[in-house]
C-alpha cells in the first residue's frame, strides 16, 4: 500500500504541478467558491461526482492549503463527505483528517524545497512556507 506522500508525489509527477487547483481540474473535480461562516472548505461526493467548496474569503496561501487538504480527501477518501473547519481540522486526531493534512503538506512542500533549509527550525520553516508549525512538523515526519 502506498503512503500518503507517495500518492501526493504521484499526482505531482503525473500532472507536472503541485497546484491543487490544477490537479483538481485534471481529475475533473468541480471546485466552487462561496462564502462560509465557520468553514474554510469542504469535499462532497454526490452521485459519483466529486466536488470541493472553498471559502472565497480566504487569503491566497490559506486558499491553497485548504484546497490541497480537500483534494487530499477527494483522492484518499473519495466516497466520504468532509468539512474543513480552520481552527479544528489541524488538531483533530481522526485518521482521515491527518491523512488529508499530510497530503496537503506533501503536495505543497517539495523535498527539494525543504532540502534548501536543512538547519531551520519548525517555526522558521513555518514562516518560510507560510504553513502552520503543526503541519510543518507533520511534513518533517517521514
Amino acid at each position: 500500500m502506498k503512503s500518503v506522500k507517495q500518492i501526493a508525489d504521484h499526482y505531482k509527477r503525473k500532472f507536472g504541478t503541485s497546484n491543487p487547483f490544477e490537479i483538481a481540474e485534471f481529475l475533473n473535480i468541480e471546485v466552487i467558491f462561496d462564502s462560509f461562516d465557520k468553514c474554510s472548505g469542504c469535499y462532497f461526493f454526490i452521485k459519483n461526482h466529486r466536488c470541493i467548496f472553498i471559502n472565497k474569503n480566504l487569503e491566497y496561501r490559506d486558499r491553497m492549503l485548504v484546497m490541497a487538504h480537500e483534494l487530499g480527501h477527494a483522492i484518499l477518501h473519495r466516497k466520504l463527505n468532509c468539512y474543513f473547519i480552520r481552527n479544528k481540522t489541524f488538531i483533530l486526531n481522526s485518521k482521515i483528517e491527518r491523512e488529508a493534512n499530510r497530503f496537503a503538506v506533501d503536495l505543497l512542500i517539495d523535498d527539494a524545497d525543504l532540502g534548501e533549509y536543512p538547519d531551520k527550525t519548525v517555526d522558521q520553516l513555518s514562516c518560510i512556507f507560510e504553513i502552520e508549525p503543526e503541519l510543518i512538523e507533520l511534513r518533517l515526519k517521514e
